[in-house]
């Protein structure tokens, strides 16, 4: 399978804490069937000032540690990207990372803010889309706007967004409200990928595998390997390719 939102590189957000960490997710992560594993350490100004060169960083350290245990899990990096103003920049200066690409698009991993959707967001999305970026939007059914309002997700899925599913969100780790709205848009088709998210090796382990199962027994074998491993491999492979991608 194929994890395309995750925090495991070591100590640069709230994600891994160390190497150790980091490694030890590696191997959870292969006990799952997971082959695959892209970085999203979150660029969010303010709180977490990573740039593409202090992931790119941790990313080649994190390969070699994982060399010399002799993990073997492809690791890539991008990056998930708090929706805000500081963005344009990046685009201006090629230093936003992507997630992969899909019908000849960039695709940045763009996360709302938890509590509501912010107001503009519509204006941000057209102004990317005219760079020629299209946005996969991390996991939708945790925001409480779309949770209290599930119908605005509509002007996202109108601007062509692509929608990440948390793979705990399944199974009630995000609660029940949260369980129950990822579960109707699941069946509604509205999820691309499926990823794991893990920040942790106790709080958040990678739990792909269980999604997987899931899916597999409410849609089909053939749904769920669409989801955790057909469609995120496809949009990933440039950037498994160089190791990251950037616009």
């Amino acid at each position: 399978m194929f994890d395309l939102h995750n925090h495991i590189l070591p100590g640069i957000d709230d994600g891994s804490r160390d190497m150790a960490e980091s490694l030890q997710l590696l191997r959870l992560a292969a006990e799952q069937g997971i082959s695959h594993m892209l970085a999203t350490p979150h660029i969010n100004p303010g709180r977490y000032d990573n740039s593409a060169a202090g992931i790119k960083h941790a990313l080649d350290c994190l390969r070699q540690a994982a060399s010399e245990q002799h993990i073997n899990i492809s690791v890539a990096a991008a990056a998930e990207v708090r929706i805000s103003s500081e963005m344009l920049p990046l685009v201006e200066q090629g230093k936003l990372p992507f997630i992969g690409q899909y019908q000849g698009r960039n695709i940045v991993l763009l996360e709302l803010p938890h509590s509501h959707v912010p107001p503009g967001s519509d204006k941000l999305l057209a102004w990317l889309g005219r760079k020629n970026i299209s946005v996969m939007l991390a996991h939708p059914e945790r925001n409480r706007d779309l949770l209290a309002e599930p119908e605005r997700i509509k002007p996202f899925m109108k601007a062509g967004c692509l929608f990440q599913l948390t793979a705990g969100a399944l199974d009630g780790d995000m609660g029940p409200d949260v369980m129950a709205l990822a579960r109707h848009w699941l069946t509604q088709g509205l999820y691309h990928i499926i990823a794991s998210d893990t920040h942790s090796v106790k709080r958040r382990p990678p739990k792909l595998g269980q999604a997987f199962e899931y899916v597999k027994q409410v849609q089909g074998e053939e749904q769920a390997h669409r989801l955790c491993v057909s469609n995120p491999a496809e949009l990933s492979a440039p950037v498994f390719e160089r190791g990251m991608l950037l616009s």
